[in-house]
């Protein structure tokens, strides 16, 4: 997932930077949630590129806004309740899987494939909902996870289908990473891609990111040409391969067509999230030595 590493400066931590101090902040909270589980100050501080004391005073305030939460016993920091009700009302205003969730079940028991539902987020894939295979395989694509764009082939279609100004910037977002033999390790040969993707209409990753992982996908587009997400149908080399998979693209379609149909019809992307205040108990966490 972005932001996660084994040490050193994070990349969410980079673009915090240059957005002062609520980029910060953001960032401190991209690298909490990375390590999926309550987490020690220290852990914090080895992979933060920010002094000591900016981020223990940033964690001070992230906790009395109650976007994190603070146990005093077990000295850790996780996902405060303030920003769960954030994210579930973002959820249910800005993300596609509402819209889309009925038209998600058709074509999963169509196909009995995985089938994932996606958005662009910096750069990246967003999977915002997913539908299991009737014999479930164990991947990387999950409901909530972020994952590259430039080797999976629902993140392919959205960045086929953009303007180029758009695209260009989207290119470089990435960062490119030979995950397979197969897998796209810079910008020429993604432009390349990008273009043969547009002209048929759809994306295939071929073993790309994931070992005897393989997928067909499609943009959603709005009327007006505009990407509001992708939409993939996700099997194993055993199972499948790009011809049969190929033979789907009917079901697909109909799919992306009532999905965007959908979209249009609940006016998505335009209606934007609500505030949303709660109360909080302050729980400050003492400077750590």
């Amino acid at each position: 997932m972005e932001g996660e590493g084994q040490g050193g400066t994070t990349s969410v931590e980079n673009a915090g930077h240059s957005d002062g101090t609520v980029g910060k902040a953001l960032a401190v909270l991209d690298s909490v949630a990375a390590f999926d589980r309550p987490v020690r100050f220290s852990e914090l501080l080895a992979r933060s590129a920010y002094p000591k004391a900016t981020l223990y005073r940033l964690l001070r305030t992230l906790t009395h806004q109650g976007m994190l939460d603070f146990d005093p016993q077990a000295q850790t920091y996780a996902p405060g309740l303030r920003l769960v009700r954030l994210a579930h009302t973002a959820w249910q205003r800005a993300s596609l899987a509402p819209v889309a969730s009925a038209h998600i079940d058709a074509l999963s028991a169509q196909v009995g494939e995985t089938v994932h539902l996606g958005q662009l987020d910096t750069g990246q894939v967003l999977y915002v909902d997913k539908r299991s295979a009737r014999v479930p395989v164990e991947m990387f694509a999950q409901a909530g996870r972020v994952g590259p764009a430039y080797c999976t082939g629902i993140g392919k279609a959205m960045l086929a289908f953009q303007d180029g100004e758009t695209r260009e910037r989207l290119i470089a977002q990435q960062s490119f990473h030979a995950f397979q033999p197969n897998t796209l390790t810079d910008a020429v040969a993604l432009r390349a891609e990008l273009d043969a993707i547009r002209a048929r209409g759809h994306a295939y990753d071929d073993e790309e990111h994931e070992s005897g992982i393989l997928c067909i996908a499609l943009p959603v587009l709005s009327r007006s040409g505009r990407v509001l997400g992708g939409l993939s149908v996700t099997s194993i080399r055993d199972r499948h391969d790009l011809d049969s998979l190929r033979a789907l693209l009917p079901q697909i379609e109909t799919a992306v067509r009532h999905i965007a149909e959908a979209a249009e019809a609940s006016r998505f992307p335009e209606n934007q999230p609500s505030s949303v205040a709660v109360q909080v108990e302050k729980r400050e966490a003492p400077c750590p030595d």
